[in-house]
């Protein structure tokens, strides 16, 4: 078929959804942005069999499946060879995935894996090129309820390929193969979240929806600093308006608990992606989780932002030197506001003064400052003095 770079991008993708679905049938998965834990950014290649089951335990043990972490998702490096019916075996990591996955299941949790649409993985091994409704089928005969699909060597081997220098074509490609998988993953009658991870290529948030996808990648790789996580953070701004039951942007991983952040970036992370509606996979360590960073990971109150029935992701209102407000709008017409020092002193240079008339509010606002759970009233003008790369996440359950 021949692509006019003229066409709409958005049509394009509309027009490959099969007719016999709708954005509506993807959503009756993840109403709210999925919680849980991924292997990644802890063990990288070197997962195993055993790491898994003891996550699914720890996830467990420590409170986080209590507060709503309920899946454990395999990343790459699970894969072994395909047989000469083209069925995927998995490795010697991994000697019985509908074991591992029933194990799991039998802590009240649920399993994710992870693959791609090209030929190799990131990792370098078999992905599902090809074998798209086989490997569906073979996921769902596990019992698996969660899928990270990631790009990697789609792109230089299949994209490139096959539309060099074009690429109104190469995305028309690449939306196939996502619908593809989609349709593969809904024939085999298995509820199976679907997560798009092509790093915000060609304004992901515009189309994913229309192939599939209930989450999908809006940036490229996060990395537990601090800089990286304010700039991922920034590049949502605007992106409100695509999110919503069933459909989010994805900020991608938490590094809460990882690298070097400072208590007061882990804490903001988490509030930052409370606010956005972010889907909140965990990363760390479990077993050696301090209790300050389980503390943050496990907060009922700001979980409860995140996980808000209205489905509204918050938005960045507006800035002032070194500091940035943003709200969320909640179910029953309360309100969470974020208050962020963003910069690198200690204190802002002098006091920041909160405008409420620019939140739209007028007069004293009484509300919850969620991590000290004390109560808090936020008066127009106020002065406010955070840390640096601290928050003051409140919220209000009448605003005025």
């Amino acid at each position: 078929m021949r692509i006019f770079a003229s066409l709409s991008l958005a049509v394009l993708a509309l027009a490959l959804v099969p007719a016999t679905q709708t954005p509506a049938q993807a959503q009756a998965v993840a109403q709210t942005p999925p919680m849980g834990w991924n292997s990644w950014n802890f063990f990288a290649e070197k997962v195993t069999d055993k790491d898994i089951r003891a996550a699914a335990d720890n996830l467990v043990a420590t409170g986080m499946k209590d507060a709503g972490y309920i899946y454990i998702n395999i990343d790459d490096t699970w894969e072994g060879q395909r047989d000469a019916s083209g069925i995927l075996h998995t490795n010697a990591k991994f000697p019985d995935m509908k074991a591992l996955a029933d194990y799991v299941h039998s802590k009240g949790l649920k399993i994710g894996i992870y693959s791609g649409p090209g030929p190799k993985t990131c990792g370098g091994f078999e992905g599902s090129l090809g074998h798209e409704a086989q490997d569906a089928q073979l996921y769902a005969s596990w019992g698996i309820d969660y899928l990270k699909y990631d790009m990697c060597s789609f792109i230089p081997e299949v994209m490139e390929k096959q539309a060099p220098n074009d690429k109104a074509a190469q995305m028309h490609i690449m939306y196939d193969a996502y619908a593809k998988m989609d349709k593969a993953l809904k024939a085999t009658g298995r509820p199976i979240v679907f997560s798009l991870c092509q790093y915000g290529w060609d304004a992901s948030w515009e189309w994913a929806p229309q192939v599939g996808g209930n989450l999908w990648r809006t940036t490229g790789d996060i990395s537990p600093d601090w800089d990286r996580i304010y700039s991922i953070v920034s590049q949502q701004a605007g992106l409100e308006k695509y999110a919503g039951p069933g459909h989010w942007n994805d900020p991608d991983m938490l590094e809460v608990g990882n690298g070097k952040l400072t208590l007061a970036e882990n804490r903001t992370h988490f509030s930052l992606w409370a606010i956005l509606a972010a889907p909140l996979l965990a990363g760390n360590d479990l077993p050696n989780m301090k209790p300050e960073i389980k503390a943050i990971l496990t907060s009922r109150d700001v979980i409860a932002i995140n996980q808000d029935s209205l489905g509204k992701q918050g938005s960045r209102v507006y800035s002032e030197g070194e500091t940035e407000v943003w709200t969320r709008p909640l179910a029953g017409g309360a309100l969470a506001i974020a208050v962020v020092n963003v910069g690198d002193n200690r204190y802002s240079t002098h006091p920041f003064h909160l405008s409420l008339a620019k939140l739209g509010l007028h007069g004293p606002q009484a509300g919850k400052d969620l991590w000290t759970g004390k109560p808090i009233t936020l008066t127009d003008n106020q002065p406010l003095e955070l840390a640096s790369h601290d928050v003051l996440l409140v919220r209000i359950d009448a605003p005025k």
